[in-house]
């Protein structure tokens, strides 16, 4: 009887179990099918508003569904069983949006922001050291001191930088504009080239030294040609020959190389051709075609305009790219190495212990703090703040300081990149803490029993294993700090400004400040068609970002 009741009892109580999982299963599914829907209706309003899809005609639309949709779909349906086409065809597309969204975010921080001169100044205090130290560090694996090298650079090269700008802008007149970017973009790019076809491709010696001989061989090549076309100038061909040219490129020899991949050429060749061969067919027959309020004039134009019609979004767009490849670069550094201390080198046990617990206490509590009150903090150290002395706690003495600390200034490009990277640092070192975490011991173990040192195992077992971790922390880290308002309100950031930043001392303003500005304007113009489109470009900007960093951490997560 006894046997009976338990038999019975835990049949019954494992049929209720298994009701209750397939009813969390139906409602989890729903719940996320809801979410989808619901942001697919957000962004097709946005879209819908952005492009003034509600003007075009019948024939518009038939058009392109038959030139571009269809064809897109199909060769959807090809690729779902073939995952090797699938992956190529989204490579190809991928780099090639983002070499060419790269490559006009590289000329406006070169050669709009900075300026030739001022960037081949931090050029040679800041990049060539640290990749001249990297590039030793993997020559000679027994160099233990590089990476503190590398981490002494990037702290100090931006103040030696600064601090003898005047004479090295100096030098860097001599050179010129396009010399300078030979120097400090054609020369770097080709290392950097061969670097990637012979670690991550593994190309043979042959090939990766005729890619890197080829690459400074195009661009002096190149320039006669370029000469005679007035809208690109010698320093813009040589920035987009490396930035965008040498990605397409490298992905498209990829391609090449496999032949189970080569059918992804399809997809380029389709989007590409369907939108020639619908605009050949839609300007022909005369359909009515969208009045686009996000267009070539909204990109390149002020804001301060008066009108809807002429408003642009193009100094914010300069300013939100400067201080997100600032955030991005302090940030990474920074939490990185923090994280790696926290975990790799900070006591865990002795009296010490106690202080690295109550650091990791504060950085968990420092993740969910608003995002104003880092405005606050913001406003306090980087605007307010007057220091000229120093009092040593228990003795009071008052030690006056070499300089006069008087705030870096009110809503400045580094004001809000400082400010932006106390948001974001919390949750950059413990996604990165994590990662490292993951890393497996043994993987440890066997590189000391190899006899490397703390810093060999570090270096070369857990941070190429904890990479695509840090990665992903930092991406969605970027997305947050890209989209914040209300620290940059209470920092001073302007809500519209007519140019550009020009330094990094330079009153700048961001695309959330600006589209803000626009939605509490009157009339629908401002507050649906510019506002959309400020809105889309906004997306575009923070997904390229991602879908760049999203590649590189499949690149690594593949080799580990």
């Amino acid at each position: 009887m006894a046997a009976e009741s338990n038999a019975s009892g835990g049949s019954a109580f494992g049929e209720v179990n298994r009701l209750r999982g397939i009813a969390f299963q139906y409602l989890s599914a729903g719940a996320s099918v809801l979410g989808l829907i619901a942001l697919a209706s957000l962004l097709t309003f946005v879209f819908w508003d952005a492009f003034g899809l509600w003007s075009a005609g019948t024939g518009w639309y038939l058009t392109f569904g038959a030139t571009v949709l269809v064809p897109t779909a199909a060769f959807g349906w090809y690729a779902r069983t073939r995952p090797a086409v699938a992956e190529a065809a989204l490579e190809l597309v991928s780099w090639t949006v983002g070499g060419l969204l790269g490559a006009i975010g590289t000329v406006l921080v070169l050669l709009v922001i900075a300026g030739p001169n001022v960037w081949f100044a931090y050029f040679l205090t800041v990049f060539a050291p640290a990749g001249a130290l990297y590039a030793y560090g993997r020559y000679d694996t027994e160099a233990n001191w590089t990476g503190l090298g590398i981490l002494l650079v990037l702290l100090g090269g931006p103040v030696v930088g600064t601090l003898a700008l005047s004479v090295l802008t100096n030098i860097a007149g001599l050179l010129g504009g396009p010399g300078i970017m030979f120097v400090s973009v054609v020369l770097p790019g080709a290392a950097i080239l061969a670097f990637v076809l012979r670690s991550l491709f593994e190309y043979g010696k042959r090939m990766t030294l005729g890619a890197a001989v080829a690459l400074p061989a195009v661009a002096i090549a190149g320039i006669p040609v370029i000469d005679r076309v007035a809208i690109i100038s010698r320093t813009v061909w040589l920035t987009l020959l490396v930035v965008f040219a040498v990605p397409v490129a490298v992905a498209v020899t990829n391609t090449i190389r496999d032949q189970a991949r080569r059918p992804a050429f399809a997809l380029p060749a389709i989007l590409f051709g369907g939108f020639v061969l619908g605009r050949t067919i839609v300007g022909a027959f005369g359909f009515r075609r969208p009045e686009p309020w996000l267009d070539w004039q909204f990109l390149t134009s002020d804001p301060v305009t008066g009108t809807a019609a002429n408003a642009g979004l193009y100094p914010a767009i300069v300013g939100s790219v400067f201080m997100i490849v600032l955030v991005a670069i302090l940030t990474f550094v920074l939490g990185v190495g923090a994280a790696i201390y926290l975990e790799e080198y900070a006591p865990s046990s002795g009296p010490l212990a106690g202080i690295t617990r109550i650091i990791q206490i504060n950085i968990s509590n420092l993740a969910g703090v608003p995002s104003v009150v880092y405005g606050l903090l913001g406003l306090g150290i980087f605007v307010n703040m007057r220091l000229e002395s120093l009092t040593i706690p228990f003795v009071g003495v008052e030690v006056p300081l070499p300089f006069i600390y008087t705030g870096i200034g009110v809503g400045t490009v580094l004001t809000a990149t400082f400010t932006l990277s106390l948001l974001i640092l919390p949750i950059v070192i413990i996604s990165a803490q994590e990662a490292v975490r993951a890393v497996p011991g043994s993987l440890r173990q066997a590189s000391y029993g190899m006899g490397a040192t703390k810093w060999q195992t570090v270096r070369n077992v857990v941070i190429p294993e904890a990479l695509p971790g840090m990665l992903t922390g930092t991406i969605l880290a970027l997305g947050r700090a890209i989209g914040e308002t209300a620290p940059l309100i209470m920092v001073g950031v302007a809500t519209s400004t007519s140019s550009p930043p020009s330094g990094f001392f330079s009153s700048v303003s961001a695309m959330p400040m600006q589209i803000y500005t626009w939605s509490s304007l009157p009339g629908d113009a401002f507050q649906h068609g510019v506002t959309a489109a400020g809105v889309v470009t906004l997306l575009i900007v923070l997904l390229t970002m991602n879908s760049v960093a999203i590649l590189l951490r499949n690149k690594y997560e593949t080799e580990a």
